[in-house]
């Protein structure tokens, strides 16, 4: 039976312990220059709607450096881009390749690949959600402070893709987790009630960036206006400067081994200031990079196992 990944609710508790686990033990083999090839043969499709750099290159070079191959998709150069229904192209991409990583805007389009395709199926972003980065997050906050059930992980800036997934691990890990959005821009209604009906771990969503941050292990924070909302950047400019991720913030969250977190690209000077991304506190460059070995963790689980 294969195992899809479209959000994190996809996964139990030991879904992502086994993820982490198999995440570390491929980056330490990597160093060390001991790679396992378990992928050799396969064969990868990324369908790719959206632009894309360390998604679409840790996922490439993740199903390489495990053997494998990938065949990068754009849907502009394709039949799909001529109407083909997508169950006619699941099943077809189902006989030629092993697994599927898609990038688009449309969650219940992800959901149709899904159902009608005979391989893995991975959300590598849409407009709801984005997993499989929250997934490398998570286990950057466990190389760094060493587990993720005690740190206080703050969520600083829009309600968006990023911030419904942290919703969905606080729901299944127990996290605890504050949200500081401006007002109008709080994550999605139902994503939100549906965790804290769960009742696992600590979940709050404020206004005030300034109480969000204090005694803070982890503060995390993305751009303002997602890819699609470009033309929403002077509102949203002017909504979320009180927001901005700077020394002075930083000043509120007490704890001196506080660290700094952004998904990338950063727009310096807006969401972050350039001190705090190039500051002592950020581990943005650590994040980024654990992007490939998280990628590659869900690759081969999803991809040589019958069930995870």
């Amino acid at each position: 039976m294969k195992k899809d990944i479209l959000t994190l609710l996809d996964l139990s508790k030991e879904d992502f312990e086994l993820l982490f686990k198999r995440a570390f033990e491929l980056k330490k083999q990597l160093k060390e220059g001991a790679a396992e090839r378990t992928l050799a043969g396969k064969t990868l499709g990324l369908v790719f709607d959206k632009p894309s750099t360390r998604t679409r290159i840790s996922f490439e070079a993740a199903i390489i450096q495990l053997g494998g191959t990938p065949i990068f998709i754009n849907t502009r150069d394709t039949q799909i881009g001529r109407n083909e229904p997508v169950r006619d192209t699941a099943r077809v991409l189902s006989r030629y390749l092993d697994g599927l990583a898609i990038r688009t805007y449309s969650q219940d389009l992800l959901k149709e690949y899904a159902k009608f395709a005979d391989i893995p199926v991975i959300n590598a972003l849409t407009d709801l959600y984005h997993p499989c980065q929250v997934l490398s997050d998570l286990m950057t906050i466990i190389e760094c402070k060493g587990d993720y059930t005690k740190p206080k992980i703050v969520w600083i800036g829009d309600g968006n893709n990023v911030c419904n997934s942290w919703i969905n691990a606080a729901a299944v890990l127990g996290l605890d987790l504050v949200l500081a959005c401006p007002e109008g821009y709080a994550p999605d209604a139902e994503i939100l009630k549906r965790a804290l009906a769960s009742g696992n771990g600590q979940l709050k969503v404020t206004t005030d960036p300034i109480e969000a941050v204090q005694y803070a292990d982890v503060i995390y924070t993305d751009v303002w206006a997602s890819m699609g909302q470009e033309g929403e950047h002077g509102k949203r400019k002017r909504a979320f400067e009180p927001f901005q991720v700077n020394t002075a913030l930083l000043k509120n969250a007490t704890k001196e081994d506080v660290v700094v977190m952004h998904c990338l690209p950063a727009y310096r000077g807006e969401e972050i200031s350039e001190t705090v991304l190039e500051g002592p506190h950020s581990i943005v460059w650590d994040q980024s990079e654990n992007k490939l070995h998280m990628h590659k963790a869900v690759l081969d689980v999803l991809m040589t196992r019958v069930v995870l």
